[in-house]
């Protein structure tokens, strides 16, 4: 099978048969067994009471049609009454059962939501950077709601039909033999050919239709959470226009489905029809014949119209579970494939030492890239030492600090943090030892102490406004009219990019962990700002391995060490006066560059 997770998102290749995806809601059903079991024992019930409805009506036309053989009309009000209370106990079976699905369903689609959406999580760096969250979020909601309808139709409505319809025909089969054979060989065509065009001519085009309502999810998503720069270029209407086009592409596709849907209906039909004439004709011959009563006349048409009910319902209870089916699918894949990166089975948590990071004869190549970025690449970096790492776009500083972090798997070599190797340990303990201070922070939109507070959720509020001090943002966060309790708007809208970085900053400051990273921090940030933030992270950063990647060559001056990068390898390294007296070297081309 096709690792599904490791295909974009948008446009995974879509190769989960009814069988697998069958299988995983199985596997969903059997986290609450007890209460599954009594849902289908009570429709059981029901089915098999629903069974025996048209014979008990045969039975009160026969001892209605009797006239005077019991005088006293017992026999009419018992066989009343047997009939009234199969008819009930069809309806009390079936809300029992119900009330217990209810039960079950609940907790399950809660359950197994919260695992589609920790296994989209665990997804790598790779697979997140290809997928719209907007197409995400619409894939789990749908498989969510998809679940209860697969477990209703299938368990209230398919299989309860074809319960009493062949309970029926066999009932026919034992007193009539060829009214018996008739609708059981109309039932079977009926459900075999329903099920085959179901399955190989709405699925396939239903599954386009899934596809395009992921890309409108998405393409929602993608500009609103652009929506200044959308509003910036004025380009709403154009927007618009690409909206409307993706709509219009979503209505013809899913307006073929629903025609294909509709094409099935006529095999209903037909069968209905079929059915109906045959199964009254054949019995009103017997009749005829004397071999069968008024009440036997009567449990057919009675017979009928239950089976005719079932009939029309199961044509559409198929293609409804067909579209559950198909649109639980994503959820499924999610958990069929296996994240890139996953933990080693038993890795302990990260131990947090001194700060000592080693790069060991590494090799790294990004997904789809024919050559290595790096090649047999090491370093070591001491406890403690401030490393600044500078060079042209492309030539792998930021992958750097995204190895060491575990956002990707090295090919060969070794990462060791520690003296311990990153991939023999769980990331997320790993990732909480690791401060990151991104270029363009995106804020959650929450108040701004729960942002401050994400890397130390406990910290008091006290702890919080330290931290935002050191960063300098608790001036231009008491000036809100809410102050910390202010929420900031998606990816932190309304804050300026300075404001954000300072959050970010205050953010890493509460973190308290032994390595911290510096991605641009100070980029948004003016003159002024910037020198205060920079007294700041020298306060923030004594004692800890800080790592600074920096265009703006003014910023790292006091580094310990400056790593010049060049297509993924170091080229110089030194500090900023060694490096500037280099004649002809890239740091010292750099900085000439970065003169005014």
């Amino acid at each position: 099978m096709t690792d599904i997770s490791a295909a974009a998102p948008g446009r995974e290749a879509r190769t989960l048969s009814n069988l697998a995806v069958a299988g995983f809601v199985w596997r969903q059903w059997m986290r609450k067994p007890r209460l599954y079991g009594a849902f289908i024992g009570f429709m059981g019930l029901a089915t098999l009471a629903d069974v025996f409805v048209p014979v008990a009506a045969g039975r009160l036309i026969d001892s209605l049609s009797g006239g005077g053989a019991d005088a006293s009309g017992q026999a009419h009000w018992l066989a009343l009454g047997l009939f009234l209370a199969l008819a009930a106990g069809v309806n009390i079976a079936r809300q029992i059962g119900i009330r217990m699905e209810i039960l079950a369903s609940s907790a399950v689609m809660a359950d197994m939501t919260a695992d589609a959406y920790a296994r989209v999580q665990s997804m790598s760096a790779d697979w997140h950077a290809n997928a719209f969250a907007g197409a995400l979020v619409r894939k789990i909601t749908r498989g969510m709601h998809a679940y209860d309808e697969i477990t209703m139709y299938l368990w209230g409505g398919v299989l309860p039909g074809l319960g009493v319809t062949y309970g029926l025909g066999v009932y026919i089969l034992i007193n009539w033999p060829l009214a018996g054979l008739y609708v059981l060989a109309v039932n079977t065509l009926f459900i075999v050919m329903t099920m085959a065009m179901i399955e190989r001519y709405v699925r396939p085009q239903n599954l386009v239709s899934n596809a395009r309502d992921a890309d409108l999810g998405g393409a929602v998503a993608d500009a609103l959470t652009s929506i200044n720069t959308v509003k910036s270029f004025g380009a709403e209407a154009r927007e618009t226009g690409r909206f409307a086009r993706l709509a219009g592409d979503w209505r013809r596709e899913v307006r073929k489905t629903w025609y294909r849907f509709a094409n099935t209906w006529l095999v209903q039909m037909i069968a209905v029809l079929a059915l109906q004439a045959g199964l009254a004709g054949l019995l009103l011959a017997q009749w005829q014949a004397g071999e069968a009563s008024a009440g036997d006349v009567a449990f057919a048409l009675t017979a009928f119209l239950v089976m005719a009910g079932y009939m029309r319902r199961f044509g559409e209870e198929v293609q409804s579970l067909q579209k559950g089916l198909d649109d639980i699918q994503d959820i499924a894949g999610f958990m069929a494939g296996e994240p890139q990166i996953a933990d080693a089975p038993g890795a302990p948590d990260f131990r947090p030492g001194a700060g000592a990071i080693e790069f060991d004869q590494v090799r790294f190549t990004y997904g789809g890239q024919d050559s290595p970025l790096y090649e047999g690449f090491d370093l070591t970096i001491a406890p403690g030492e401030k490393i600044a790492l500078v060079g042209p776009t492309g030539s792998g500083k930021s992958t750097f600090v995204k190895l060491i972090q575990r956002l990707y798997d090295i090919d060969s070599g070794a990462i060791r943090i520690d003296g311990q190797d990153v991939r023999s340990v769980t990331q997320a303990s790993l990732r909480q030892s690791i401060a990151v201070v991104p270029q363009d922070p995106a804020l959650f939109h929450r108040t701004l102490a729960e942002n401050i507070a994400y890397a130390r959720p406990g910290a008091s509020r006290e702890d919080i406004i330290e931290a935002a001090r050191r960063a300098r943002a608790h001036d231009f966060i008491t000036d809100l009219p809410q102050g910390y309790d202010t929420l900031v708007g998606e990816r932190g809208i309304k804050l300026s990019g300075g404001e954000r970085q300072r959050v970010a900053i205050a953010r890493a400051i509460l973190a308290d962990a032994p390595i911290l990273v510096f991605d641009e921090a100070t980029s948004s940030l003016d003159n002024e700002t910037e020198r205060d933030i920079q007294a700041a992270l020298a306060e923030v950063m004594a004692g800890k391995t800080a790592i600074v990647i920096a265009h703006r060559l003014s910023t790292i001056r006091d580094a310990d060490r400056i790593l010049v990068f060049q297509d993924g390898a170091i080229v110089e390294q030194g500090t900023h006066e060694a490096l500037s007296a280099k004649a002809g070297g890239v740091y010292l081309r750099l900085a000439q560059l970065a003169r005014p």
